[in-house]
């Protein structure tokens, strides 16, 4: 009895492999418009996805003890990662169920029931009470003769690995998100300690005009100019401490922790910039997890068709069961109560409507749809590197122009100042250059920013990677 069971499971599966084929096309991966070299001078080459390639903590490059804790925090505590990370998991127990039907099912099918039959269809003419036991085990294997389990399987490992590369994706926007949001914070801590020097200096200013008007020496126009310098200063500093808690609310929620629980410490730092050379190897635009995300629901959707496809054709499936039948519980395993069964099902479509029809023409328009998100992914990812690559460039070229800036404004507050002490001019001209100086001086310092927060733009552009030219 279990002979014949392993019998006919051999015989399905040798016939499988003899006769069967999956139908649909085969995946190949469609040729994309690539340019021949970056704008800049930086090479280009065909975009494969690699988000399997290891990154490193990238964010290292800055050199910065509080990002790097930051980013260790959120990695562990942020609840969106989390809830990817669960929908990683949906979809790689979804493979393992397809690849379940590659094997034969056994299913032990007990059962026992208690029943009473009619006078009126009794042999004996009176109603009789019996029971039934059963335990069979029963065996089913559905042969794969034209690909439906093999295509299957290939949808649901492709869409697998698009979860890892969706989660690959999101971690990276997690990290670039929060080191953005750092080094805003950063930029600002910087403009209000350069606030907060401005503020002394018209603090002093404001006692020197007020000494100055207290003896005769300069009218009331001058000193009510002082004043309003100064409120103006304070009311500047005030705007931008609203701005720095509103950051530090967005890193507490990058990092998963209650924003009344957070706080971080002013540090106005002088901001590295990470010197980056623009013949960046193409191969770091190939660990793109978006890139690879749409590729791999290209090949999923490609999968489907074949799986479409299967609708058309007949299913076989061989079922075999051995058990044992009583309607006494302590007979239930006498070699006479044996009983076994085996043979094939066969179904086959004759009339659906034009249900099978429409699902491979849905399929079909699936695996177009892919395609098209795919070319158009790999599109964004040259622009996003384009963008990268020309801001640091012009960002570098304004801040040189900054630079010059901030030195002849520093200049001519310094020679106003002095001829307002001479009284040669009135305050006006001294506010106006030292209005002008701290103007560029905070420009020169949002450029800064700028290019911190562009360069982290470039490296998740790059997928995560990062070439240093240091």
């Amino acid at each position: 009895m279990l002979k014949r069971m392993i019998y006919l499971l051999h015989f399905g599966l040798l016939f499988s492999l003899l006769t069967g084929c999956a139908l649909g096309p085969d995946y190949q991966k469609p040729d994309v418009m690539v340019p021949i070299q970056y704008k800049h001078d930086a090479p280009w080459k065909t975009a494969t996805p690699g988000d399997h390639i290891e990154k490193g903590n990238w964010w290292e490059i800055y050199a910065d003890a509080s990002l790097n804790s930051l980013q260790a925090q959120a990695g562990e505590a942020n609840q969106t990662l989390k809830a990817a990370y669960a929908r990683l998991t949906q979809a790689q127990a979804a493979a393992g169920i397809s690849k379940a039907d590659r094997i034969p099912r056994l299913d032990l099918n007990a059962s026992a029931s208690r029943a009473r039959t009619p006078a009126g269809l009794s042999f004996t003419g009176e109603g009789t009470i019996s029971n039934q036991f059963q335990l069979p085990i029963v065996l089913r294997y559905e042969l794969d003769l034209f690909g439906r389990v093999k295509r299957s399987i290939e949808a649901a490992e492709a869409s697998a690995e698009s979860a890892t590369a969706d989660y690959q994706a999101l971690l990276l926007v997690l990290q670039t998100d929060l080191a953005q949001t750092y080094f805003a914070l950063r930029s600002l801590d910087t403009e209000i300690a350069l606030l907060q020097h401005t503020l002394d200096l018209r603090n002093a200013a404001l006692k020197m005009v007020q000494s100055q008007f207290d003896h005769g020496l300069v009218g009331q126009l001058d000193l009510l100019r002082a004043k309003t310098e100064l409120a103006s200063t304070e009311a500047e500093s005030i705007g931008l401490h609203k701005q720095r808690s509103e950051l530090e609310n967005v890193i507490a929620l990058l990092i998963g922790q209650p924003a009344s629980d957070f706080s971080l410490a002013t540090d106005a730092l002088k901001l590295r910039i990470p010197a980056v050379d623009p013949g960046l190897p193409s191969n770091l635009l190939e660990r793109r997890p978006d890139v690879a995300a749409a590729e791999r629901q290209m090949a999923a959707s490609s999968a489907r068709i074949g799986v479409a496809k299967t609708a058309f054709f007949p299913a076989i499936s061989l079922t075999s069961s051995a058990g044992f039948g009583s309607s006494q519980l302590q007979n239930l395993f006498s070699l006479d109560n044996r009983s076994w069964g085996l043979g094939p099902a066969i179904s086959l479509p004759i009339f659906d409507g034009g249900r099978n029809r429409a699902r491979l023409d849905s399929a079909k328009a699936a695996y177009e749809e892919a395609t098209a998100n795919y070319r158009q992914q790999v599109l964004v990812a040259f622009a996003e590197v384009e963008d990268g690559l020309y801001g640091l460039q012009i960002l570098d070229q304004q801040a040189q122009a900054l630079q010059r800036a901030v030195d002849a404004s520093n200049q001519a507050w310094q020679i106003s100042e002095k001829r307002y002490k001479a009284g040669l001019v009135s305050y006006l001209e001294v506010i106006d250059t030292q209005r002008t100086a701290l103007q560029t001086e905070r420009l020169l310092n949002q450029n800064h920013g700028q290019q911190m927060t562009t360069s982290v733009m470039l490296i998740k552009a790059l997928g995560g990677g990062w070439q240093n030219s240091l």
